[in-house]
């Protein structure tokens, strides 16, 4: 693990996301090599979609074969809500990146069980071969 201090928010952000970038085009993921990530949601990793999105925007940068798992979800709210991490990530991310939508995991909060929701979210990463690169929030 290595610390790195930046002077702002933004600074952290770009930063960020160009490590994110690198790590994705380094990879060289394709149909039978995705690069697996974990992904926050709230105010934190904002400014870090946002420049993933101008990368992608400007050509540099693809998720056609990126899978991603984020780390939480409300429980009892409605995957269409305004506050849920659903409707957060399709709002500040995956609608503006080339992700397919069976790419992007997240916790379903109604599910039935919500153990065995979480036990089936493991094996779905598992089954991804594990995460590559996680980004943590704050």
């Amino acid at each position: 693990m290595r610390l790195v201090i930046l002077d702002d928010y933004d600074k952290a952000s770009d930063w960020a996301a160009r490590y994110i970038m690198n790590r994705i085009l380094q990879f060289n993921p394709g149909p039978d090599n995705y690069f697996v990530m974990g992904l926050p949601t709230g105010s934190t990793p904002v400014g870090t979609y946002k420049k993933l999105i101008e990368f992608h925007k400007a050509g540099q940068l693809s998720f056609r074969y990126v899978k991603t798992f984020n780390m939480d979800e409300y429980v009892g709210i409605a995957r269409d809500h305004p506050e849920s991490y659903h409707s957060f990530m399709w709002t500040n991310f995956f609608k503006h990146i080339d992700i397919l939508p069976e790419n992007a995991h997240i916790l379903d909060g109604n599910a039935e069980d919500l153990e065995e929701e979480c036990r089936q979210y493991e094996e779905k990463i598992k089954e991804a071969g594990g995460v590559e690169l996680f980004l943590g929030g704050m």
